[in-house]
């Protein structure tokens, strides 16, 4: 995903003629009942990267996950199955987000007849993290005095739930497809912003057949002060030059608030490598209902994808290379996405309090809390189940935890496995700041 002049939100104090990274770590906790023979466990960062600090899964608490449940299944605390750290941190470490099963901890029972549980402490380490679909362009930015440095690169492909939509399955199984490059470091490196298109030609093919994407993590350096901020602004663009390339929009803090949306061509330099000059011509092409499409289906989330094609009839200029161009704006807030059977936690900083923007409870996607669950739990994307509870309960307070279970929110869709989204915000409860809906 490409991050157009990425604001950090800290406040430095001092200046000095080094660099120095404009952002800090957070610390995060995810606990997952093991109540369901899939129940997912899954780690995020809404910006940085994940550093697994502790895992468990046994039981060291009688009160974590013991809603209804018998005594004498929540009374040996000294329960732990060896290795689940070094297991949750092979597969999670340097993501922005991961998910596991909790039935991969479950043999041999490290204690049975005690109801177990996932629970992982993890730091979320700085960086900026770009996603950019097989033929969309990688585009780095930093503010005004600022520069890039790249901490890592990749092509490939590791899972089956990034640039995915439209695509055949035979083109996304393969998730053992992974080919680091210095390519990106070599070319960005020092610099206040860089384009890099994600294609085979650039960065060679590590799987034939499997339809790839590529991952950049980075940070932008200070050489002057930087000022408190509140919103960041970013632009997408995809190359329409398969039938099925994905588009991809994603907040590293925040929600999207979409401002612009082209389909068509509107500058002859965009996406322009090896095509005849005839096909960049004419610059005036512009498919009418692109931005209302884009707001319907992003808007107020943290990612989202759409498949070029969704555009292309009627053909508002045909015989021209058309590419799909989204400029749009991360308002500030923190999200939390726990699945069913989790327990969603809300943490602010001392002196802060939780104010609630919106929370959902259902599915809308089948790329979130997905692992190891059968198609037919995952299938229904049109669950959506607004819900005030989270914003009663936890309004107001420095923390909050809240199940995400169909006994708290009700059933909006039966036999699907759902989960919880909530995006908030930490402020000063003296200085009452206006909110952006």
């Amino acid at each position: 995903m490409p991050s157009c002049f990425r604001l950090s939100a800290a406040l430095l104090l001092t200046a000095t003629c080094f660099t120095l990274t404009a952002v800090v770590d957070s610390r995060e906790r995810m606990t997952t009942c093991d109540t369901d023979p899939f129940n997912t466990h899954r780690l995020t960062c809404d910006e940085g990267v994940i550093s697994v600090d502790e895992a468990l899964y046994g039981r060291s608490d009688s009160l974590v996950c013991s809603e209804g449940r018998p005594a004498q299944e929540l009374a040996n605390t000294q329960c732990a199955q060896e290795g689940t750290l070094s297991n949750i941190s092979t597969r999670c470490n340097g993501k922005k987000s991961c998910e596991v099963n909790t039935a991969t901890f479950r043999n041999p029972d490290p204690c049975s007849g005690i109801l177990k549980y996932l629970e992982t402490n993890f730091t979320c380490f700085p960086a900026i993290t770009v996603v950019a679909c097989e033929g969309s362009l990688a585009q780095l930015f930093c503010d005004v005095g600022q520069v890039i440095f790249i901490y890592g690169a990749d092509y490939g492909r590791r899972d089956q739930s990034t640039c995915i939509f439209g695509r055949p399955q035979e083109q996304i199984q393969n998730t053992e497809c992974l080919l680091p490059s210095d390519i990106v470091a070599n070319t960005c490196n020092g610099k206040n912003n860089c384009t890099i298109l994600a294609t085979n030609g650039v960065f060679g093919d590590p799987c034939r057949g499997t339809y790839k994407y590529l991952e950049v993590a980075y940070t932008c350096e200070l050489l002057i002060i930087l000022t408190a901020v509140v919103y960041s602004r970013e632009r997408a663009t995809t190359c329409d030059s398969d039938p099925l390339n994905v588009h991809r929009l994603t907040c590293e803090e925040g929600v999207i608030s979409v401002d612009e949306a082209l389909y068509g061509r509107s500058d002859s330099m965009v996406c322009s490598e090896g095509r005849p000059a005839q096909e960049l011509a004419n610059t005036q092409c512009a498919q009418e209902g692109t931005l209302r499409s884009i707001l319907a289906r992003c808007n107020g989330k943290k990612s989202c994808e759409v498949n070029t094609a969704t555009f292309r009839n009627p053909d508002p200029c045909s015989g021209i290379l058309k590419y799909l161009e989204t400029n749009f704006t991360c308002f500030p807030a923190i999200t939390v996405v726990a699945c069913e059977g989790s327990l969603a936690q809300l943490f602010c900083d001392v002196g802060q309090v939780i104010f609630i923007y919106g929370a959902d409870y259902g599915r809308r996607d089948q790329s979130t809390c997905i692992f190891g669950r059968p198609q037919e739990q995952i299938e229904n994307t049109e669950c959506l189940l607004p819900s005030d509870i989270v914003a009663n309960t936890c309004n107001g307070k420095n923390n909050c935890t809240i199940p995400a279970t169909n006994g708290v929110f009700g059933d909006p869709c039966r036999g699907t496995y759902k989960y919880l989204e909530v995006a908030y915000t930490c402020e000063y409860p003296i200085s009452q700041p206006s909110h952006v809906h």
